[in-house]
């Protein structure tokens, strides 16, 4: 039986009820901040209002309001699902991406981070030069399709052995979606930004060229100096050591860029 604590007009008011309003209203508002400058953030705002409305129209025993609002919340609700599908699908990512979901399971992708990290300082104590994509939400079709495709399993001994001087597959670069090497040999557009460094090389240039036009991320692996470099929304980190690296990867890869 709920404890009455206080009554706002005919309406009892419980701690229960104050601990429910609360956790919805901090859920509303951690949708709106995730959405907010977005379609999906206005669209959310309006189904924000008519739940608000409609939860009045109860209270007040306003029947036809009601009915309306109910009409509405179902259009509204199926309308937010099928024209937000993107955004919804980097929610439900960023969910299981949180420091609490991450320690309660072990989420898919761990297992090519720990072989994107290792063959990339592998390349780096070889000094072979390396380009691996790690392919997010924006499609790369046309890239895997004019390389060779592989299609198989990441692993570090996969990625060492392609980006080995001798392999066939060594120029260019691979693109990885999930946890599965998609293609090698794949060609990437350059970038015409003037402001990298006019040491960086082809593979750099290439990179930041990527990351200009998707939120893929591209890790570079330098030939001549062994340096390892991340580019990120058209912007390189360069001279990652092993724990930068890392730490890079387990914030961006799979999850939209700017969260």
């Amino acid at each position: 039986m709920k404890l009455e604590l206080f009554k706002i007009g005919f309406i009892p008011i419980s701690l229960f009820d104050i601990i429910d309003i609360l956790l919805v209203s901090w859920i509303f508002y951690t949708l709106y901040r995730y959405f907010q400058n977005t379609r999906a953030g206005q669209m959310l705002v309006g189904i924000i209002i008519i739940l608000v409305v409609s939860l009045i129209a109860r209270l007040l025993n306003m029947s036809a309001l009601s009915w309306l609002m109910r009409q509405l919340q179902t259009v509204m609700v199926v309308a937010f699902v099928i024209l937000f599908q993107p955004e919804l699908r980097r929610l439900l990512v960023y969910i299981g991406q949180t420091p609490v979901i991450r320690g309660l399971f072990r989420v898919t992708g761990n297992r090519t981070i720990d072989a994107v990290v290792g063959a990339a300082f592998s390349l780096s104590d070889h000094r072979w030069g390396g380009l691996i994509v790690l392919q997010r939400d924006s499609g790369l079709r046309s890239y895997k399709d004019r390389g060779t495709a592989i299609r198989a399993e990441v692993s570090l001994e996969l990625l060492v052995s392609i980006f080995n001087p001798t392999s066939p597959l060594h120029d260019g670069a691979v693109i990885i979606q999930n946890d599965v090497l998609e293609a090698a040999q794949c060609i990437l557009p350059l970038s015409e930004s003037e402001t990298l460094d006019p040491e960086m090389g082809t593979r750099h240039r290439a990179a930041l060229g990527l990351t200009e036009e998707s939120d893929a991320l591209v890790v570079v692996v330098s030939e001549e100096k062994g340096q390892i470099s991340l580019a990120i929304d058209g912007q390189l980190h360069v001279s990652l050591d092993e724990a930068d690296l890392r730490g890079l990867l387990n914030k961006f890869v799979f999850v939209g860029s700017g969260e």
